[in-house]
Parts: C-alpha cells; structure tokens; sequence
C-alpha cells in the first residue's frame, strides 16, 4: 500500500476545497497540502453545474458578510489568481438580483431589508408604481413590493473561477490527487490517515471535509453525522422573441427565478420538486418541472415570455443542509483535526472564496480572523440552535 504524509489533507476539490487549498498556501507556503477529487472532470461536480451567482441579500449577517469578501474577490480576481502572466476571466456581471413579494410576504421583505441594510448592502425597496417604471416588461399587478440590490449582485463564469482558484493553488504548490477518500483511520480525537479507493493510504495532520454533496458520508467516516443531503436543481435555457433591457436575476413569490444571458437569452430554475425522493439524487433534468410549472409561471410574471423558444438544460447538486440551510464551518468537538466546510445550500460556490479563508485560518491560527463566521460552528447543530437561512432560492 502507497503510503504518504501531508500537514493537510482536502476532500473534495470543488470551489470550496481549491480556495481552502489556495488560502492555506497563501498563508503558510511551507505547508505541505494535498486536494483529493474523485471527479477531475468535474462531469457532476456542483462548483461545474452551479448558475453561478452572488448576492448580498440574506436574512442572515454572516452570510451576507460572506458573500461581500466573495463578491471583492471575484473583482479582483484577475490579480489575485494571476499565474505565469496571465489572468483569468472571472465574467462577473453586477446587475443585482429583485426578490419579489405579494401582500402576503411583504412585511418580510421588508425586515429583510432592514437586516441587510444594517450590515451595508446597497438595497432598495420598490413599490409597485416604481417596479412598473423600471421594468416595464414585468407583470406587477399582484405584487406588493420589491427588493432589488443594486450593488454587490450579479452572476459570473462558475466554470472559470473553479479552474482559476484550482490552477493557483497548484501554482503555489498544493497537489491535486484523483482519488476517492473510502475511509478515514481514526485513532482517539484525530484523524491519523485517509485511505483511498486506489489502495493509496496518506497520513494527515489535518484533514478538511469539503466533498460537496457527498460531505455526510466523509464525515461519518470520522463518526461524525451531518445534516447534508444531495437535493438536485435543474437549469433551463431558453430564448425570448424580444430583447428586453435591464433584466436583473428576478425571483418570483412563487420561488422560481430567471436572469438574462443576453438580449434575448435567459435562464431559469424553480424549488425542486421532488426533495426527499430518490429522483432528487440524481442528474437527471427534470423536464416536466418546465413544463408543468415553470414556463406557465414565467410567462406570468413576463409576458414577453409566453413566446419562448427552450434551448438547454442541466441539473446540479445542492449540498443542502437540513438543518438551517447554512454552511458549517470549522472544527468539530471531539475531533481535533478535523475541519468542515459544507452544507452550503446552494450558495456555495459565492461563498467558497471567503469560506476558504475562514477555514484557513482557523487551521492555521486556531480561529478565523478576517471574517466572523462563529454563527456557522458545528456545535450549533450538536446543541440544536439552528442559525435560519429565510433567503434560500
């Protein structure tokens, strides 16, 4: 059996573990770190299958601080994950998202917004009247009020920012393994070694969990339960017969939401459908979902819609976290070198740069210094004080 040792050992070589990878070498050159990534393709990773948006507006402040130091990375990212000269590009567009509500969710977008505002972000509450006179193209007749962020939103090159912050940390020096972690030797309070389906054993003197969807099952490899599932979202394209100007990423009462990819060109997903069943772990598109709900709604909402012409499809995985629909992040009691990055429900590949960072430091200085992610500790879930995530999409 191939035998190795490495100070840090990441499952998973999505966002999430390349930027933990590309901040521990950052901050600790000398340490030796080595990524394992079942998927080197990443044919089904959700990092490759995300839509690949950020945004500032969530009911919690960590998340909306998280979101901030992800929405400055991906603007300077061009210098920060620059390698031999050359630059990579993120595509980040700022246009903002719009949370719409009906007289039923009106008093919570507007606590919402209080809480958002509080911590800096740039939103706007708009009435009706002013809804209509910005996006003539929307159908307000039912609605209340909107939220819209009019900085620090937009969406970017998911496929891109993967491949930059994999390509930098392995500039600086972490090695990326293909390999599937199939058990974790446990010895006392440490993980002593993970072993791989390859029949390779490497000792670690920190391992960090970020396998994504599959996240619970490293974790119980260790003796430790996580509330995270594989929950499945399909992604539809499709072309609208008239341009339409100043589209932000629009989110329906209803849950569905759509964002423009040109003039013309617009995704859009809904909730999935079909959580807890067995169709919800897999890949597989879930057409009627279109169909059935999400062209009707569409078309409802944006009347420009109800002539459309459907292109593509995909479907990715949300980690999710059951709990309260928040990552966990850190150290769990019991396990000394053990660290989490996971359940991030659906807004992980916004937060992976900050998220990163924060798991950096607490494996390298004990605790996170830049950014106060202590509301997302894993004992909050061992104590049953869940941290409520309302802005989920």
């Amino acid at each position: 059996m191939t035998m190795d040792i490495r100070d840090v050992v990441i499952v998973g070589g999505g966002a999430v573990g390349c930027a933990v990878a590309y901040h521990l070498k950052t901050l600790a050159p000398r340490l030796s770190v080595t990524v394992l990534e079942r998927d080197p393709r990443y044919l089904a990773a959700s990092s490759a299958l995300s839509a690949s948006s950020i945004r500032l507006q969530f009911s919690q402040p960590v998340n909306i601080a998280l979101s901030r130091y992800g929405m400055d990375f991906l603007r300077e990212a061009g210098e920060r994950l620059e390698v031999d000269g050359e630059r990579p590009e993120i595509g980040y567009v700022e246009r903002g998202y719009l949370y719409l509500a009906t007289a039923a969710g009106a008093a919570g977008l507007r606590e919402l917004n209080a809480i958002q505002r509080g911590c800096g972000a740039d939103v706007a509450l708009l009435e009706p009247a002013a809804l209509s006179a910005r996006f003539p193209w929307l159908a307000t007749d039912d609605l209340a009020l909107g939220s819209l962020g009019l900085r620090g939103e937009g969406w970017f090159d998911g496929w891109s920012l993967l491949q930059a912050l994999r390509r930098k940390a392995r500039a600086l020096g972490a090695g990326f393994v293909h390999a599937e972690a199939t058990a974790l030797e446990r010895r006392g309070r440490r993980i002593e070694a993970v072993t791989c389906a390859d029949g390779r054993r490497i000792a670690c003197g920190l391992l960090v969990n970020a396998a994504g969807p599959q996240a619970a099952a490293v974790a119980r490899m260790a003796g430790v339960e996580l509330p995270v599932v594989a929950l499945r979202h399909s992604v539809f394209v499709f072309d609208a017969r008239e341009p339409l100007a100043d589209v932000p990423l629009t989110i329906d009462p209803s849950g569905f939401w759509f964002r423009p990819e040109g003039p013309r060109r617009f995704i859009a997903g809904a909730p999935p459908r079909d959580a807890g069943t067995p169709a919800s772990a897999t890949l597989e598109v879930d057409h009627a979902q279109f169909e059935d709900e999400l062209w009707p709604g569409l078309a409802r909402r944006v009347p420009a819609f109800e002539a459309i012409r459907p292109g593509a499809s995909w479907a990715g995985f949300y980690e999710m976290n059951t709990f309260d629909h928040n990552a966990i992040l850190g150290r769990v009691p019991g396990v000394d070198n053990l660290l989490l990055a996971n359940g991030f429900s659906g807004h992980g590949l916004q937060q992976a740069a900050g998220a990163g960072l924060a798991v950096a430091e607490i494996a390298i200085h004990g605790a996170a210094r830049t950014l106060d992610v202590g509301a997302l500790a894993f004992e909050r879930i061992a104590a049953g004080r869940p941290v409520l995530e309302r802005n989920v999409i």
